[in-house]
């Protein structure tokens, strides 16, 4: 088994399509398809399945894929201690976030810095709903993921305070009120958002035993805020998860208060890449300065 077999698996693992991975990997789609046969002729187990329009993951597929995360990104650290050892400044650096909240409201000013301090690396952002990112630490897809805190499966360090927020169409008897309780949703039309908050927002309802009637389900926020804007139903957001303000709509808070906390996990400190462990320096600075307070260091929970 070698360590570009490894990689040709995984890299076709994400691309879903063989003509893709030969893309992304810069060889031929013949020699994907060699590299496939060896290490599954070496292991003796089949990796894909074939007999779908692209291929899919077996059981031991799915097994092998998140060992060859760890063994990429330990790779990925020994040659960037080696190069730091030698004064370059070289690398990559793998982030998973989870769309408007990270990627918008807290990545560009981190990234402006860790560029500013370290040109030489690339970053890579994936993006995708909170529990994706979660399962891609947990496969080291990535070394550094955004989530939603506490999360006792990984090491932490919490950055920002967000708040739960009621999303209102423009003249609804709602709307003329300055905050908004989870029992007013009760029996209100409703349309709930399918990614990673849903069970937080569930939970919120559960709590002050409202039901709203919920019509519709969505895991785009861009679609929540289409019907929202057309007086089709209300629903509840994160705050930062938002633009700042929206044509046709009103936000309204919680009451009593719904905060979510918002920071950096990493599934080990110690085994972090250079890279990774000036990122997390720099978010340690960034965020101790603005909130005035000494962020916790990166702790399980």
């Amino acid at each position: 088994m070698t360590f570009t077999q490894l990689q040709v698996f995984a890299t076709l693992a994400e691309a879903r399509n063989f003509s893709r991975a030969a893309t992304l990997l810069g060889i031929t789609q013949s020699a994907v398809s060699h590299a496939l046969r060896g290490l599954e002729r070496e292991l003796g187990v089949s990796l894909f399945s074939r007999d779908r329009l692209q291929p899919e993951l077996t059981a031991a597929g799915r097994r092998l894929l998140a060992r060859a995360h760890e063994i990429g990104a330990l790779h990925e650290a020994l040659i960037q201690e080696a190069k730091d050892a030698r004064g370059l400044n070289e690398g990559v650096l793998r982030i998973g976030s989870f769309g408007f909240t990270s990627s918008l409201r807290i990545l560009p000013d981190l990234l402006v810095g860790f560029q500013a301090r370290h040109p030489g690396i690339e970053v890579y952002i994936d993006e995708d709903d909170d529990e994706t990112v979660v399962r891609w630490l947990a496969e080291r897809r990535v070394e550094i993921g955004f989530v939603v805190l506490p999360d006792e499966r990984f090491e932490t360090l919490a950055l920002v305070e967000d708040e739960f927020v009621v999303l209102v169409p423009e003249g609804h008897p709602l709307a003329t009120q300055a905050t908004v309780s989870a029992a007013d949703l009760d029996g209100q039309p409703f349309v709930m958002t399918e990614a990673g908050c849903a069970e937080l927002i569930q939970a919120l309802l559960d709590a002050a035993g409202a039901r709203p009637r919920i019509l519709y389900r969505f895991p785009q926020l861009l679609s929540i805020l289409g019907f929202v804007a057309r007086g089709l139903a209300i629903s509840v957001a994160a705050r930062l998860a938002l633009p700042d303000d929206h044509p046709g709509i009103v936000y309204r808070s919680l009451t009593p208060r719904a905060p979510r906390r918002v920071g950096l996990a990493v599934r080990d400190s110690a085994q972090l890449s250079p890279a990774a462990r000036a990122f997390v320096e720099l978010a340690r600075e960034m965020y101790g300065r603005r909130t005035g307070r000494r962020l916790e260091p990166l702790v399980q929970g």
